[in-house]
């Protein structure tokens, strides 16, 4: 007999004594079958996943997040480092900035670190590209894209967010139509997105009539801008507008939304690609709301990635493994309930 593994063995089941008083579980994630029978524990990687043109390894997209300011640039090439190694997809936070300098290049200059394979989608506002549409320069976001070697741009919507921040920008025009006139006068694929309310069964309506290249939920519940700004301005204004920052929907509401738009419209649908975001907490998160809509998603993390990348760049590789292992198990051993 192996005296080594003997005494592992003998270790294992006296801590499996000292733990099983810690180790009662009393609430059940219920929306899943598990189906132990089934797989052997996964040795393989997934399916790839194919997101406008491009093949990501794992359906985990680095949602936008930060550029132009102290720690940005730093921040956004760990993530892209990570995002390279794993293939995995990436969008950049505001490019604004860049409308008008230089300056804060390269904090958003990460095509050279992704390479070619790994799709990246830079980001401006739609008050931005409402400005631009009145002075007819359009052609400026076509060539900020282009300078990035970027695949498209997220067009990120955000009224609410606009309306509680200090200075923000006025909409003179509907979202909607800022979107048609961009799909008009530029080649750009486009992604439109919320930045944390998500948005509800008519926008989503309206939106999948487009050739849009996708749409990001962003939906209540992850990062709020709106709540953001709340707490830059002052303290009559956080009386005056926090009832708003509780409305909006949830990712799974989201969800059954569109499945819901998806079998109203039928052959009206134009677009084809989601990306679930908005209070994903883990791989468990995404993998149940990927499964349950009924059109090709993947799932987005923000605020996660950016502790992750804060803590250091092996604390982050640590991270995006624990998220791939715990999707390919989940694969292997689980159904979600509809």
């Amino acid at each position: 007999m192996n005296t080594e593994k003997t005494e592992v063995a003998e270790s294992r089941k006296t801590s499996h004594i000292e733990l099983t008083f810690k180790s009662q579980v009393e609430k059940l994630d219920d929306r899943f079958y598990y189906e132990p029978m089934l797989s052997g524990h996964p040795s393989g990687e997934l399916e790839p996943v194919d997101f406008c043109g491009k093949q990501m390894a794992y359906p985990i997209w680095v949602s936008s997040m930060t550029g132009g300011a102290d720690l940005a640039g730093q921040i956004n090439k760990n993530l892209a480092e990570a995002v390279a190694k794993y293939g995995l997809g990436m969008g950049l936070g505001s490019c604004r900035q860049l409308l008008d300098s230089d300056k804060f290049f390269d904090d958003f200059n990460l095509r050279p670190i992704l390479g070619s394979q790994v799709p990246l989608f830079a980001n401006i506002g739609i008050a931005q590209v409402e400005q631009l549409i009145k002075l007819g320069e359009l052609k400026r976001l076509e060539d900020m894209v282009g300078k990035l070697d970027a695949d498209g741009i997220f067009l990120h919507v955000n009224p609410l967010q606009e309306w509680m921040q200090p200075e923000g920008d006025i909409y003179h025009i509907s979202p909607l139509e800022a979107v048609n006139q961009m799909l008009e006068e530029t080649s750009l694929n486009i992604i439109v997105k919320e930045v944390g309310q998500g948005f509800g069964y008519e926008s989503l309506k309206e939106l999948f009539k487009l050739p849009l290249a996708g749409i990001d939920f962003a939906a209540h519940g992850g990062t709020n801008f709106s709540q953001i700004e709340l707490h830059r301005n002052t303290e009559e204004a956080n009386e005056l507008m926090s009832p708003m920052v509780f409305v909006g929907h949830t990712a799974n509401e989201m969800v059954e939304l569109t499945n819901r738009v998806v079998d109203e419209l039928g052959s009206q649908r134009m677009c084809n690609q989601v990306i679930i975001s908005g209070g994903i907490k883990n791989y468990l998160d995404g993998y149940y709301l990927t499964e349950k809509i009924n059109v090709p998603a993947i799932y987005g993390q923000a605020s996660k990635f950016l502790k992750a990348a804060l803590e250091s760049p092996e604390y982050l590789d640590r991270y995006v493994q624990g998220q791939i292992e715990g999707l390919k198990i989940a694969n292997a051993l689980l159904r979600i309930k509809r």
